[in-house]
């Protein structure tokens, strides 16, 4: 068989089942749903400064984004983060819920492996490389604010 012919084939299956959506649309979905994790991240952190005024804003902003991983996580062990992430795409894995859910996803998708060499190897594995692009890409935007500002 021709091999022009069967990845022919195979376009057309892909383009078959891929289903359709619109970049405008598709970007407005992930702006509800990234501008409504962030309003619920924020009413978190008003409700915890309205009831412990006496904390930090500091101790705040920590516990709210403590609260909201937490709320991600049991959103993906319960398979409600997965509906939203269909609707709202990068929307719902740019905030820190994503990265909850990378790393909450792994873990339960290898838990058979044992707690060691599956959950915690496999949880590890999404983190390294973002911790690696954040420190990397924040060292680079901290020489380039280094060479703008007049270097030393």
């Amino acid at each position: 068989m021709d091999k022009s012919k069967r990845n022919q084939r195979y376009e057309d299956y892909v383009s078959s089942v891929t289903p359709k959506t619109g970049t405008l649309h598709s970007l407005f979905n992930a702006f509800w749903i990234g501008g409504l994790t962030c309003a619920l991240a924020q009413g978190v952190g008003d409700i915890y400064y309205a009831l412990f005024p006496h904390l930090g804003k500091d101790l705040i902003v920590n516990y709210t984004s403590m609260t909201i991983i937490a709320i991600a996580i049991l959103f993906t062990g319960f398979g409600f983060f997965d509906v939203i992430a269909r609707k709202g795409g990068a929307g719902s894995f740019l905030p820190i819920t994503g990265f909850a859910n990378a790393m909450a996803s792994a873990s339960m998708e290898f838990k058979t492996e044992g707690l060691i060499m599956g959950t915690s190897v496999k949880m590890f594995s999404v983190v390294g490389p973002v911790v690696v692009n954040g420190v990397v890409w924040s060292a680079v935007a901290g020489i380039i604010h280094w060479l703008i500002a007049g270097g030393a």
